[in-house]
């Protein structure tokens, strides 16, 4: 087996993703009630036999630092296995914060030449996807690429936000890459980038190299087209399930995607890890339904406590549904407690929230609601769809009884 070094980009702060990412990067934002987004990419490389991992991070590192800790839920431990997190640094004109992707890499280019790896796997840590990495592995090492990068395909609506790519028709894998776009205001083709590339290091060495004398550090933008038409690039099809949780509707979508009788992701099949040590999942008590209780097509896990009624939604551990209360289409992240007579329908509550009694938030067929980690929604208080509550807001700051849709709670 070839020697493989994975470098993650585990991503930083989302303007789409609102409060959800105020206080965390997206790679480790909580995901399908029980994981966070980066256990994906982590079970894959591990599934994919990859176990010589560097984790890009910049923003808000000390849960992602939290979550992977020493990689053992991912079996990254060993003489020559490992999962280490890889902050920007300063010092002697040496480095400085990370100003992109390529940027990022680059500063630790050091760190991948002391491994020798015959091959560079980058990907980003902040997608949902199953990929058995050895088969694009085999597909580059096949063609003789210098680069490969996985595409996939993804609805004209809204694809002007992917980087495009028009390939080769040689067989069903994929071809050569004839033509790329990096976000174009139309869509042109149509394969979209999974940002996931492999990498001959001679050829990612010298694209860095020379791209850090320039102003913009991204691969999208500036490696790949600086290496089109120059280098041997190919394109790998994916054919399977591909979320993208960029905004709150496709954060929430892909969650959704989770539950029915013929869900898109199959957890089990999949066999996603994560840390069960993180927020001590594993020293939980198993759940506990009461006698009033209706679960109707939901998902949740230890330490949770249902006495209402709880319907198409997902409940991280530690949730609390007092009696009385409605849970509907709806995301309640760790330790979050409804109380009695709450009613809570399309609304993503980060962790710790607590809604009063008798509090009506959201609307089956309104926009989302989402609140913010550590707030605290007081008593008989109406939130339409639409409303955002920022982190910490204690009970005593919602000054009125109704929050129409749009309005920010700070």
């Amino acid at each position: 087996m070839k020697n493989i070094l994975a470098m993650i980009l585990a991503g930083g702060r989302v303007d789409e993703l609102d409060v959800l990412t105020f206080l965390r990067p997206k790679s480790v934002l909580p995901f399908g009630a029980l994981y966070r987004i980066i256990d994906f990419p982590m079970s894959n490389l591990m599934h994919s036999g990859i176990e010589k991992v560097g984790i890009l991070s910049q923003y808000r590192p000390f849960y992602l630092i939290n979550h992977i800790a020493n990689g053992q839920p991912w079996d990254m431990v060993g003489r020559n296995r490992f999962a280490v997190i890889l902050p920007p640094f300063k010092g002697r004109e040496a480095s400085d914060w990370y100003k992109g992707t390529a940027d990022a890499v680059h500063q630790n280019k050091d760190f991948i030449k002391m491994y020798n790896p015959d091959l560079v796997l980058i990907l980003s840590g902040d997608h949902i996807y199953k990929m058995d990495y050895q088969k694009v592995i085999n597909f580059h090492l096949e063609k003789k690429a210098d680069l490969t990068i996985a595409f996939t395909t993804v609805p004209r609506e809204g694809s002007h936000r992917f980087g495009q790519g028009n390939i080769e028709d040689e067989e069903p894998r994929g071809g050569k890459l004839l033509q790329y776009a990096e976000k174009p205001k139309k869509s042109l083709f149509e394969w979209a980038s999974l940002t996931i590339y492999v990498f001959n290091p001679a050829v990612l060495f010298e694209a860095l190299d020379e791209n850090a004398r320039k102003e913009s550090h991204e691969f999208g933008k500036d490696i790949i087209p600086s290496l089109l038409g120059n280098f041997r690039i190919y394109g790998y099809k994916h054919q399977g399930y591909w979320g993208y949780t960029r905004t709150l509707d496709e954060y929430w979508r892909t969650n959704m995607d989770l539950l029915g009788d013929r869900a898109r992701i199959d957890l089990r099949s999949w066999q996603i890890r994560t840390n069960l040590a993180h927020r001590e999942i594993r020293d939980r008590q198993p759940s506990i339904t009461g006698p009033r209780a209706v679960i109707e097509d939901s998902l949740f896990y230890s330490g949770c406590e249902i006495r209402g009624k709880v319907s198409r939604s997902l409940l991280f551990p530690g949730v609390k549904v007092e009696e009385g209360a409605v849970v509907e289409d709806s995301i309640l992240f760790f330790d979050t407690v409804v109380k009695r007579e709450a009613h809570v329908a399309r609304t993503i509550a980060d962790i710790e929230v607590a809604i009063g009694p008798k509090s009506k938030i959201g609307s089956r067929d309104g926009e989302l609601s989402v609140i913010g980690m550590g707030s605290s929604v007081p008593d008989d208080v109406t939130i339409q769809p639409g409303v955002t509550v920022y982190p910490g807001v204690e009970a005593a700051h919602f000054t009125r009884k109704e929050y129409k849709t749009g309005e920010i709670v700070k």
